[in-house]
């Protein structure tokens, strides 16, 4: 029996897949239920409830099942099945235990041999649309923009520390990584990531043909994970991976609505950056640096090698927690419009009124801002800056791999005594978000120009558009089954499945916009 464990994987074990391959062979060979029983020493009604899904036989029993159907014992446990037919049947049994197909009231149809197939094509597919129709995350920008206000929320409230995702990361990196003499803290290399996806039954490989509307993309029938060779919207290769990894070791099932996709994906970031940056060797480093009053985002992303932006969010997970420092992040483009913000230091952001952060643009006196006209703009500009919340230390630097944006990161004037550039003499006084001191222009210039300019605005067309559909928003369900199509056959000997049959809920693709 050890020999049988070591020769086959039961991980991930599809038990209504099992059921059809053994009826598949048994009708093949022209046996009834009677007669396989007879030869493997088993009940009819046993084998009949291992048929349908509803019994997880012995390994012993599976050996016997295979022998006695003149096949081997991985022919048995294959995750495909062993037909069109069969792969209906199985899809037609997971629609009906759906809630939006119950929700019909519909009697429980028996996929029976006296069903066609065709009926069934066309049942399954009724099925998926209907799951996909009740499946839309949010309709509007609005609703979309309010369930980030209620997710940064609850993030302030813990501080941005969360202490599952963390055990979670650090269980995942203890048994392939931890243990390695070779490893002592610092960045994980190419062969601790594909030590650590072994570990947990996945293959990773790294193409440039993979769909745009994602950043990576699971094919879970053979736990294969894709994703870029470059990186992906600021996100490097190693991130993207433990991403993905991160939906199937949180548990995540396909989001119910936009604000649980929000969800999936601030965790599913969270878990990356723990496993790149392991919370004890972070804090380690952090509470070393504060202890000389040397604290800096650069330094940690110089240690792990991780961008800029990645390690700024590190710190905002870990300061507060370990280190009793409050903080807040802003990631913005040139012209002050934020794309993502983070506080629990009492600063105020500019918002709308749904509380919500993004799209909204920030005081000219900000740091996020000034660093564009700074000498050199790719070095850390330092400055403090007084607010009708309080007076802030701040950090802001733009994004090297992405011009386009700066990373700040601040905290109030008195937790300042522990950072490098502290020493600063650069002091603006903003007076936003009420809008005196920069939204409004000067009385002069506005008696000079006012009712003399006309702009034509660069208007952005999604502004007006309802999200798309779907539980991954952005994903064109076509272009990734034809892309597992096509590498599921680079296998010898491996059949093509067919397009219909979709990834199941964790570890669905996600889009490239991020948070």
């Amino acid at each position: 029996m050890k020999d049988l464990q070591k020769l086959v994987d039961t991980s991930g074990l599809d038990l209504a897949t099992l059921g059809q391959r053994v009826r598949y062979l048994r009708r093949a060979r022209g046996m009834t239920l009677a007669e396989l029983g007879a030869k493997v020493g088993c009940a009819p009604s046993v084998l009949s409830l291992l048929e349908n899904g509803k019994r997880e036989p012995r390994l012993s029993l599976v050996e016997q099942l295979a022998s006695a159907l003149s096949v081997p014992v991985t022919e048995l446990l294959k995750k495909q099945p062993p037909s069109r037919r069969a792969q209906l049947e199985i899809a037609l049994e997971a629609a009906q235990r759906d809630p939006s197909y119950k929700a019909l009231g519909l009697p429980v149809l028996k996929a029976g041999a006296r069903v066609p197939t065709e009926v069934l094509e066309h049942i399954v597919a009724l099925a998926a649309e209907l799951r996909a129709q009740r499946a839309k995350p949010t309709g509007t920008p609005e609703e979309a923009r309010q369930a980030n206000a209620a997710l940064r929320a609850a993030m302030r409230e813990q501080g941005n520390y969360f202490a599952g995702i963390e055990q979670a990361a650090a269980e995942a990196l203890s048994a392939e990584v931890r243990s390695r003499a070779d490893y002592h803290g610092g960045p994980l290399s190419q062969g601790m990531l594909m030590s650590v996806m072994g570990h947990h039954g996945f293959e990773v490989r790294y193409l440039n043909d993979l769909p745009r509307s994602v950043r990576s993309l699971t094919d879970l029938r053979l736990r294969r994970i894709y994703v870029k060779q470059e990186p992906v919207g600021g996100h490097t290769p190693k991130a993207v991976v433990f991403q993905a990894l991160g939906h199937f070791l949180l548990g995540h099932e396909a989001p119910r609505d936009f604000a649980d996709f929000l969800r999936q994906r601030v965790e599913s970031n969270y878990f990356a950056a723990a496993m790149l940056m392991p919370q004890e060797a972070s804090v380690a480093f952090l509470r070393e640096s504060m202890e000389r009053r040397d604290l800096a985002v650069e330094d940690l992303a110089d240690v792990f090698s991780v961008s800029y932006e990645m390690a700024a969010h590190r710190v905002t997970n870990l300061i507060t927690h370990h280190l009793g420092v409050p903080c807040h992040f802003v990631k913005n483009d040139s012209s002050g419009v934020i794309y993502k913000a983070y506080s629990n230091d009492g600063v105020v952001f500019p918002a709308d009124p749904s509380g919500a952060i993004e799209g909204q643009r920030m005081c000219r006196q900000w740091s996020g801002r000034q660093v564009f006209a700074a000498a050199n703009r790719f070095s850390p500009h330092y400055q403090y800056c007084d607010t009708p919340s309080g007076s802030y230390f701040c950090v802001a630097q733009v994004d090297p791999r992405d011009h386009a944006y700066a990373i700040t990161f601040g905290v109030p004037f008195e937790h300042s005594r522990w950072f490098r550039g502290r020493e600063s003499t650069l002091r603006t006084r903003s007076y936003c978000p009420d809008g005196e001191c920069c939204q409004r222009a000067p009385l002069a210039l506005a008696e000079r120009w006012e009712g003399l300019a006309w702009p034509s605005a660069r208007a952005h067309s999604h502004v007006l558009s309802a999200l798309p559909a779907g539980s991954f928003p952005g994903v064109d369900d076509v272009d990734i089954y034809e892309f597992l199509d096509r590498h599921a056959a680079e296998l010898p000997g491996q059949a093509t499945p067919r397009t219909r049959t979709a990834p199941g809920p964790a570890g669905r693709p996600s889009e490239e916009t991020e948070r």
